[in-house]
């Protein structure tokens, strides 16, 4: 904190979609996953409004018991005739949509095999369901494959995968891993966290490569493209009852708020009504991306909002994010544990051309600050984040 790079728990004290107030001043906000613009539409804030002046802030009690509303009942029809799925169940958050999902599916006797790179609730919700744990590298169906071909026959077999991977921005290898499960008999889940809203006119990474119907669950989140807070779990009426009745996360959580439900919901119908916005948050990466080339600084392989830009080091990664706000922009600093050391940007479909040169006016003087693509990844920084604590401690 001393060295003035601590970047975590800012207070931000306006935001507004494409821009945030830290203190007094202004930021392109690019390290959020607001990717329609939907927090700053006023037909969003309005439901959200009108539900609280209707049902106050808070049902006050799980769904299963006093807290459910025909808010959600109304919302897991719509989520569900979205995906073209016959039936959803909402859940309070997306954390725990996959936290119970996967942990009232599996058990003792059963493996889950996750992606290396899959999101802490599904390595949290394969540990909690107790079942055997296989991780197996990033995309690589060939390893699922071997994997999947080492379990006992009898055993039951879940493969759980993100749909775009949060800090790559890449897409899941969806068609092999489809081919995959469909010769090991194995069930497939996939978190379409990053999807949603993004891919395909909204409906995510499943309906983008085709293959909706041949996915047995897809997990969700509300506090990104929807703009709210919740998440939910979409497939097939019986597999859904039963997480409905299983789901620990689900039944011992007070319900989402009904102001989080009417804005998820009004999100929801604006996405259906208006494709240009993950149009415009596809075009908006791509200007980014090529930008980016033209300053020599790789984007990774991402092909989606989501934008990685790795760095030398876990020291660099902190100091060009203070020198970014410093210029007026605001990005995610990702150290280990939870990706090797990088700059994390988001886009969304509201952001303007202006919006996105201020981003590479302020990136194209840290060039020298990011890892070329002939370089090896950074160490894992442990080393590093050490050195710099203990400079910042002697700091009077």
């Amino acid at each position: 904190m001393a060295a003035g790079i601590y970047p975590y728990f800012l207070p931000l004290t306006g935001h507004e979609g494409t821009t945030v107030t830290l203190g007094d001043r202004e930021l392109v906000m690019c390290g959020s996953n607001n990717y329609l613009g939907l927090t700053s539409d006023p037909r969003v804030r309005k439901a959200a409004a009108d539900a609280l002046d209707r049902y106050g802030p808070s049902c006050t009690g799980s769904r299963f018991l006093n807290g459910n509303l025909d808010l959600h009942d109304q919302l897991e029809s719509e989520l569900a005739d979205f995906y073209g799925k016959p039936a959803a169940a909402v859940i309070s958050t997306g954390y725990q949509a996959n936290l119970g999902t996967i942990s009232a599916l599996a058990g003792r006797g059963d493996v889950v095999f996750a992606d290396r790179d899959a999101h802490a609730s599904i390595v949290d919700g394969c540990v909690l369901s107790g079942a055997k744990h296989r991780r197996f590298r990033h995309n690589d169906a060939g390893a699922l494959d071997r994997g999947l071909a080492a379990v006992p026959a009898q055993a039951g077999k879940l493969v759980v995968v993100d749909g775009v991977y949060s800090m790559e921005g890449d897409l899941c290898a969806l068609p092999e891993i489809v081919e995959v499960c469909k010769r090991h008999g194995a069930r497939l889940i996939v978190d379409d966290a990053h999807g949603l809203g993004v891919l395909d006119q909204g409906r995510g990474t499943c309906s983008h490569f085709g293959l909706t119907d041949q996915v047995d669950l897809i997990t969700v989140t509300f506090s990104k493209s929807l703009a709210s807070l919740g998440g939910a779990v979409v497939g097939d009426d019986d597999v859904i009852h039963y997480i409905k009745h299983h789901a620990r996360s689900l039944i011992f959580s007070a319900s989402a708020t009904p102001a989080s439900m009417a804005a998820a919901l009004a999100a929801l119908r604006i996405l259906r009504e208006e494709p240009w916005r993950p149009e415009r948050a596809q075009q908006n990466a791509d200007y980014l991306r090529a930008g980016l080339l033209s300053l020599g600084i790789s984007p990774g392989e991402s092909s989606t909002p989501v934008i990685p830009l790795r760095t030398r080091g876990v020291i660099d990664t902190l100091l060009l994010w203070r020198r970014l706000i410093d210029n007026g922009v605001y990005t995610n600093p990702v150290v280990p544990p939870a990706a090797s050391p990088r700059l994390r940007l988001s886009l969304m479909a509201t952001h303007t051309t202006e919006h996105l040169n201020r981003v590479l006016d302020a990136l194209s003087g840290e060039t020298d600050m990011f890892l070329r693509e002939d370089q090896p990844d950074a160490t894992d920084g442990m080393a590093e984040l050490a050195e710099l604590a203990d400079s910042s401690a002697a700091r009077p």
